[in-house]
């Protein structure tokens, strides 16, 4: 289904409501909030969402990039009942199933050149975790470069190369402080702390996700590349946002003919499930050494069949419904008319993107907050990113039908015009 908005109540409606009520007395209040206009999803198909309470919506997030595939992709539903009515679980560094050896070779085949080993887990900051720990063992050196706006997870290791204060703030007593920071897009400053300081890896996002869809400029990574060969240290690729298709390729970096040391995958790989992967140069990965039979770097759902199936197959799907072709091509039509139509609106100050991952920085965060909220009450679902939430991010399924990402621009047309 990939339908037009339908709304047959006020937003959020009265079902939403009360379940914003029974959610306050059971859930920790710091985690979802409940002062904005709150819809609680019923079902999904294509890029429809359907609320409790009847409501249709067009997804422009792709549920935050997930859903490369849209949702209920008939495939992908049909071996998610197989797997889970066969073998929804095994043990995945003692004995693991069939599938995830056949996951691990589909990554080594698609990931350029030798990134042909990994270390599989559950999310994207999972597989931050991987590549850093990764980084200490191969170099010894406990010292992160990281990027101001970057956004790399909040498990502990990774919420240290995380930017915003926001996030670190409140947990800055258990945090190592290994990583520097320098601005976005400056190499300069990278090659100036990695000659004063014991720098182990450079950890970069090809284009900042929740940092507000910040494109580098050209040959930032290549240089980044060179800054860490020069010092012996790791590149690692964060494309838990922006790889597996949504950029119009299986990386990122591969804009730039660059190729890093690890790369972390997340969000569409399972194209809905949870399961994520760290994936690296054969020879790095062999200097963990060889299992003696208790793993140092392991997790229970490691290896998930159901997971691994379902990656097997939004794989497959991508591939034979030339989904990376089709978000090059949308993706450039999508930034045409962003330049021709969005750009000259009032309050506009950029736009920018690449594929199907588009930014449209607002002058203020309040103006980002009533155009989310004023298109939710009318059927389409964005999200506001960045530091101070000021750059609406449109990141739509992959088979998002052209007319109705087209309706969606009309749309934001008309509420940044008003």
């Amino acid at each position: 289904m990939d339908e037009l908005p339908e709304i047959r109540t006020e937003v959020p409606g009265p079902r939403s409501r009360a379940l914003a009520e029974r959610l306050a007395r059971v859930e920790c209040p710091e985690v979802t909030c409940l002062t904005q206009p709150l819809i609680f999803w019923e079902r999904a198909s294509g890029s429809n969402v359907i609320d409790v309470d009847g409501n249709r919506y067009v997804d422009l997030l792709a549920g935050f990039g997930v859903a490369c595939l849209g949702y209920a992709h008939p495939e992908l539903a049909r071996v998610a009942a197989a797997q889970a009515a066969t073998l929804p679980h095994a043990m995945g560094d003692v004995y693991p199933a069939r599938l995830k050896v056949e996951l691990l070779e589909a990554l080594a085949r698609v990931l350029p050149d030798d990134l042909g080993a990994a270390i599989l887990s559950s999310s994207g900051s999972d597989a931050v975790e991987s590549a850093l720990k990764t980084a200490l063992v191969v170099t010894g050196r406990p010292g992160i470069v990281a990027f101001e706006g970057a956004y790399h997870g909040l498990g502990l290791g990774a919420l240290d190369a995380t930017h915003r204060d926001h996030f670190r703030a409140p947990f800055a007593a258990r945090l190592p402080r290994n990583t520097r920071f320098v601005p976005y897009g400056d190499a300069g400053a990278v090659r100036e702390v990695i000659q004063r300081e014991a720098i182990g890896a450079i950890l970069v996002e090809p284009i900042q996700g929740r940092g507000g869809i910040r494109v580098p400029p050209r040959g930032f990574l290549r240089e980044l590349r060179s800054i860490a060969d020069e010092a012996g240290a790791l590149l690692i690729a964060d494309e838990v946002y922006t790889g597996w298709g949504r950029v119009g390729a299986w990386l990122a970096c591969q804009a730039d003919q660059v190729v890093p040391d690890l790369v972390a995958l997340g969000k569409a790989l399972g194209g809905g499930f949870p399961i994520s992967a760290c994936a690296g140069r054969a020879e790095i990965m062999h200097k963990w050494g060889p299992s003696t039979g208790e793993a140092v770097h392991t997790s229970t759902h490691l290896g998930n069949p159901l997971g691994c199936a379902m990656a097997l197959q939004v794989l497959e799907l991508l591939e034979r419904e030339h989904l990376l072709e089709r978000a090059r091509r949308l993706g450039a039509h999508l930034l045409q008319r962003l330049e021709r139509e969005v750009r000259p609106c009032p309050g506009v100050r950029d736009v920018r993107g690449r594929g199907l991952l588009a930014g449209i920085e607002l002058d203020t965060p309040e103006r980002a907050a009533r155009v989310v909220r004023e298109a939710l009450g009318s059927g389409w679902i964005l999200l506001a990113e960045g530091a101070d939430a000021r750059v609406l991010s449109l990141t739509p399924p992959l088979t998002i039908p052209e007319p109705l990402l087209d309706a969606a621009l009309d749309r934001l047309v008309e509420l940044l015009s008003a």
